[in-house]
């Protein structure tokens, strides 16, 4: 485990995981319920899903335990509640302009019988997609059609004494507004699992991936939505260096601490990133990582002996849309401070705060964690420590984690319920940004982001063969 970066701890956290049949039974126990009719999946064939994770905010919440977040958690086990009166609205904040095609709003028992869906672009002017005065409760899949960055579920009268409440809301896209089509032999249309990761389909044909004949077997996959030909994305590691389309497999050997590189245009080039890992005789420790900076897009599968699978990496919706979008989008996403990072290096990456010179000694915003930091025990690092996880935090995940995420304050508890989460500034949004737009919001944002399970980091054991997927 490569601990000079990321400070990681021993225990592999990992995610659950992943097995394709459990999945092909989910969706035969939905079609079997009704949730799930076949025109509601032919509407939505070729929609993404990106309103979870997103930023969501309320006319008002009935108490701290119904916010506006757990309407797009992706938990149908949270959900948002409003005050008990009318009118009340849910909105959330799409990143960019989105052309919208579907809404699923899965209601708790106090729903509105009287709504409108909305769509803005400045959160100020709002234009009706949809309006009734019988809403049914339940869980309505609702086809609209409506460009906007901003959606809102405008209640104007409720079907029982208490207020609003949603479980969930689903916001479906066709993609951002001027975004060029994704090229089909590169990206299979589909909409993804509500973690955020892509189809099936989109993996490609796992069933010829060579067996391995040390550990397990390496193929990198070309997903950069036709911008480079296999001849031009090229992999790097343990000394040689080859595009996809003279080697797409590589046959992994165990190793105490590796790193392999991919790059677009050229071996070498401007466009780069990398993922690391462990691997032993009989498993796998790897991650993607934000902490350094974002170079290419990046998403791995792994597959066990076994049968199990786990993802991790850019979710799809990251990666079916142009890098100028991407960049766009955290532009718009992130607060004033740090609207530079997606200028700085562009358009080759977009540097992590900590590694830009507006937040180190002597930048403009030097001081952005200083006051925060010292009402919470921490006099002795600078912002860019902070950050970076450097100084005294380097013997401190909790504190740094804490103080990245603006929980420091918080009950240890509190400090490990990801629904708490940068929600005041000072924070790190550059992490919160990467997080939003990662497979189950799980990514290396900063070097201690596994406090509380919440890296990219994964363990499997017994491991068949892993998937790299590289974007654009």
């Amino acid at each position: 485990m490569r601990l000079t970066q990321k400070h990681r701890g021993t225990a592999r956290p990992g995610q659950r995981p992943r097995i394709r049949a459990l999945i092909a039974v989910a969706v035969v126990g939905f079609l079997t319920a009704g949730l799930l009719t076949a025109a509601t999946l032919e509407a939505s064939a070729a929609a993404v899903l990106l309103s979870q994770g997103k930023t969501a905010t309320a006319s008002s919440t009935e108490n701290a335990t119904f916010p506006a977040s757990a309407a797009v958690d992706g938990n149908t086990g949270t959900r948002w509640s409003s005050t008990f009166s009318d009118p009340q609205w849910l909105q959330v904040d799409l990143g960019s302009a989105q052309s919208v095609c579907q809404v699923t709003l899965n209601w708790e028992a106090a729903y509105a019988t009287g709504f409108q869906i909305q769509t803005s672009n400045d959160a100020a002017t709002w234009t009706n997609i949809y309006s009734t005065t019988t809403g049914t409760g339940g869980t309505q899949t609702l086809n609209v059609s409506g460009t906007g960055r901003y959606l809102r579920i405008n209640m104007t009268a409720r079907a029982t004494p208490y207020g609003d409440s949603l479980w969930e809301i689903n916001v479906h896209a066709t993609g951002p507004v001027g975004s060029p089509s994704p090229s089909p032999s590169t990206s299979p249309s589909g909409p993804p699992p509500g973690n955020g990761a892509p189809p099936d389909s989109w993996w490609g044909d796992t069933s010829t991936i060579p067996a391995a004949q040390n550990v397990l077997t390496v193929k990198v996959l070309n997903r950069t939505n036709g911008q480079y030909p296999d001849s031009q994305v090229f992999w790097s590691f343990n000394g040689q260096t080859a595009s996809i389309a003279q080697q797409p497999f590589i046959d992994m050997p165990a190793n105490s601490s590796g790193r392999m590189n991919f790059f677009l245009g050229a071996p070498n080039g401007q466009f780069f990133d990398f993922i690391e890992f462990t691997v032993g005789a009989a498993f796998i420790d790897v991650d993607t990582t934000r902490v350094d900076r974002f170079g290419i897009k990046l998403a791995m599968l792994v597959h066990a002996h076994d049968g199990s699978e786990q993802e991790i990496g850019e979710n799809f919706a990251t990666f079916q849309e142009n890098r100028t979008v991407t960049f766009q989008r955290f532009q718009n996403f992130v607060p004033t401070e740090f609207k530079s990072l997606a200028t700085d290096q562009a358009p080759f990456g977009i540097p992590s705060p900590g590694n830009d010179p507006v937040f180190q000694p002597g930048g403009q915003f030097a001081n952005y964690f200083t006051s925060y930091a010292a009402a919470n025990g921490d006099s002795s690092d600078s912002t860019a420590q902070i950050f970076g996880c450097g100084g005294t935090l380097a013997a401190n995940p909790q504190l740094c984690a804490g103080l990245n995420r603006h929980v420091a304050g918080l009950t240890t508890a509190q400090q490990q319920d990801p629904t708490q989460y940068y929600k005041s500034a000072p924070a790190n949004y550059y992490a919160q940004f990467w997080h939003q737009n990662s497979i189950n919001a799980l990514q290396y944002g900063f070097p201690y982001d596994d406090f509380a399970g919440q890296s990219s980091n994964i363990g499997v054991n017994n491991p068949q063969y892993m998937v790299v997927a590289v974007g654009w």
